[in-house]
């Protein structure tokens, strides 16, 4: 039996920014397999899509999520074709259904972070409580990497990378910002040695440390990036000059840190392409917030996140969205992106600054060689707008289509 190769399709009349910079190209060619060209003619056999008044980018990647199916669906439809989950059970053993579906956005996992008992998260957890695998898989229960000694930390890495963590989680938090203070913490010495053994199996780390000191500990162990932001205080020369010399990137996640300070994301749950596009369950949730830590500044949040950026630090795009309910509020998956992508402009970026931070520099920092960028050879991984959202980012919500692996999403 001989089958027929899907037609290719011909984007054309577009301003296409590819993750870096805008094209002089305004013709893209794609097809399941990948983009075939960048610039150029449309093939005369290609389905041809007129661009005109819109920007072509590429799939937006929200760099700090906890998902599942329903939101990886919801992702999507706002752009979002790639979520990296900082703490769940989409690792490498547990998504080939995911990987297979072209109606969700793509997900990466660190599995669990390595905590102590009693530590970060396990407040946000009835007792007991241990998830199962995601539903529609038959894979085990997910490692739960509790460690309170420098020998069970690095016991744990070889088994979460056997188990499919794509990188390396640490929790670094005494719960002073979440309302929950003296909770125990993952101390210097277990923390050097965990970070130190991923390192040795060539995996990449990332940090949860929402205050200085946190922060200035995860730095000190060798940590590759933080994917949250300080909010216990503005910023010194003397962190901003540590995390840079480091090489670090950091993930600010500013629309966590407003929802922990109380501001509800009811400005974006307001405008008309977010609101078409959530249910009743999210609508709440985003009009909601953590408001653990009202104390907080947000201009200092800001400021943290300009200084981070003039001194050569990578900022990536991630907004900590979770499950659809208000106590995790002012957030929501896919929508939250284009809000975070705002706070980056509003804290002194410019617009294509920012959608590199989703785009290009993501894929970089986290080894994602195959997207991020519209060129030719990687993913067919795509988001149409109307308008230019590289002179105004809140154009990214202009959605007119959205492709991944080349297939078009049939509702945005």
């Amino acid at each position: 039996m001989s089958t027929t190769p899907a037609p290719s399709t011909a984007l054309i009349n577009a301003r296409v920014f590819d993750g870096d910079r805008t094209l002089e190209a305004t013709t893209v060619v794609f097809d399941s397999t990948g983009i075939l060209a960048v610039g150029g003619n449309a093939p005369a056999s290609a389905q041809v899509v007129d661009a005109k008044g819109g920007t072509l980018l590429p799939g937006l990647i929200d760099a700090h999520v906890h998902t599942n199916v329903e939101s990886l669906a919801l992702a999507l439809r706002f752009g979002v074709t790639t979520e990296l989950e900082m703490q769940g059970t989409y690792t490498a053993d547990n998504r080939a259904h995911v990987t297979a579906d072209d109606t969700v956005a793509d997900v990466r996992s660190s599995g669990f972070g390595i905590t102590p008992p009693g530590g970060h998260p396990s407040e946000l957890f009835p007792e007991g409580f241990r998830p199962g695998p995601p539903p529609g898989t038959s894979g085990p229960a997910p490692l739960m990497p509790f460690s309170t000694t420098p020998e069970e930390a690095v016991a744990f890495i070889p088994q979460l990378i056997e188990r499919g963590s794509d990188y390396i989680k640490f929790m670094v938090d005494d719960g002073s910002v979440e309302g929950h203070p003296g909770l125990p913490m993952l101390d210097r010495a277990t923390l050097n040695a965990g970070v130190a053994e991923a390192k040795r199996h060539g995996r990449l780390t990332v940090a949860h440390a929402l205050t200085i000191e946190a922060t200035r500990m995860a730095i000190e162990a060798g940590i590759d990036g933080l994917v949250h932001l300080f909010m216990d205080g503005p910023h010194t020369d003397e962190i901003i000059t540590l995390i840079r010399d480091s090489g670090a990137f950091v993930v600010p996640c500013v629309v966590l840190n407003a929802s922990m300070m109380g501001i509800t994301g009811d400005q974006l749950a307001d405008d008309p392409r977010v609101a078409a596009r959530l249910d009743e369950a999210w609508t709440k949730t985003l009009r909601s917030s953590f408001n653990h830590y009202p104390q907080g500044k947000i201009a200092d949040v800001l400021g943290s996140v300009r200084a981070l950026y003039d001194a050569g630090v990578d900022v990536l795009t991630g907004t900590d969205a979770s499950m659809p309910m208000p106590f995790l509020g002012g957030l929501a998956h896919g929508a939250s992106v284009h809000h975070e992508l705002q706070y980056l402009v509003q804290a002194g970026l410019t617009p294509a600054q920012a959608l590199r931070a989703a785009t290009a520099t993501t894929a970089r920092r986290f080894g994602l060689a195959d997207r991020g960028r519209v060129a030719e050879g990687l993913r067919a991984d795509l988001l149409l707008v109307d308008g230019d959202p590289t002179t105004t980012i809140a154009d990214t919500l202009n959605t007119r289509a959205v492709w991944r692996r080349g297939t078009r999403l049939t509702a945005v």
